[in-house]
């Protein structure tokens, strides 16, 4: 035991500093050097210095439901650090950090695709920020995303809007995009899964759409054609068009 640890747990209280003596040395009796070892076997077992003094002065009985409590606080904290640790271990694998894992592997499904990067992190950063703002959906909606994906239309939607990043506005094959959203909008309408969503509140859904005219100058045509054609908005779908649910559009 080092002098600087004695003293200190005389500064915390944990045990008695007797007087000096004559010359300036201070004694320690029998008792002192029980406490200190007690002392000494309660933080090396993990006990925190600021329980030693409450199980130090327990009888018998509180000193054991201390000791359980601790050992609870001790293994919470196991998990916390175990989670920790698993999280740095995907870090290092090169997995996204901010993101749950259920996103982390939709996104590698994309990537299958051969979806090129840049797109993926476009995509991961809105993830980024929908997972931070409905934490509790995020796992369902990714589900949902992962039954679109067996759809021959979003894969082909992929697999456009994968190069969309460097397309002019005047681009023909923003049209194409056009058309195929059209197709998944209006299939998502009459599984009635459009309209009368508000779990993700007004301004984020602005921040997301902004976020998305901004990517390139052919997002901001694509909206544009699809709001020529009664369709409004990206993130949220505001209005559907009864007279285009008809519509019989180029076949994929």
């Amino acid at each position: 035991m080092t002098v600087r640890a004695v003293r200190h747990y005389h500064r915390i209280g944990l045990l008695p500093e007797p007087e000096r003596d004559r010359s300036g040395y201070r004694t320690y009796d029998a008792g002192a050097v029980v406490r200190l070892i007690r002392i000494r076997t309660l933080a090396d077992a993990g006990v925190p210095l600021a329980r030693v003094q409450e199980l130090l002065d327990a009888g018998p009985e509180k000193f054991a439901d201390g000791v359980r409590e601790i050992d609870k606080d001790l293994r919470a904290e196991i998990r916390r650090l175990k989670d920790t640790r698993g999280r740095l271990t995907r870090l290092a694998a090169g997995e996204h950090l901010a993101l749950p894992r259920s996103v982390v592997d939709y996104l590698d499904r994309v990537r299958g695709l051969g979806v090129e990067e840049r797109y993926i992190e476009r995509e991961r950063d809105a993830w980024i920020m929908i997972a931070a703002q409905v934490p509790e959906l995020i796992d369902s909606v990714i589900a949902k995303k992962h039954e679109e994906l067996d759809d021959p239309d979003m894969v082909k939607l992929y697999s456009l809007l994968s190069g969309a990043l460097d397309w002019s506005a005047d681009d023909p094959r923003i049209v194409e995009v056009a058309d195929i959203m059209e197709r998944l909008m209006i299939r998502a309408v009459e599984a009635g899964e459009v309209g009368g969503d508000d779990t993700i509140d007004d301004q984020f859904v602005d921040l997301l759409d902004t976020t998305v005219v901004e990517s390139s100058p052919s997002a901001a045509r694509l909206l544009a054609i699809l709001e020529e054609r009664g369709w409004r908005g990206w993130t949220r779908i505001e209005h559907v068009p009864a007279d285009r649910l008809n519509t019989q559009l180029p076949p994929p």
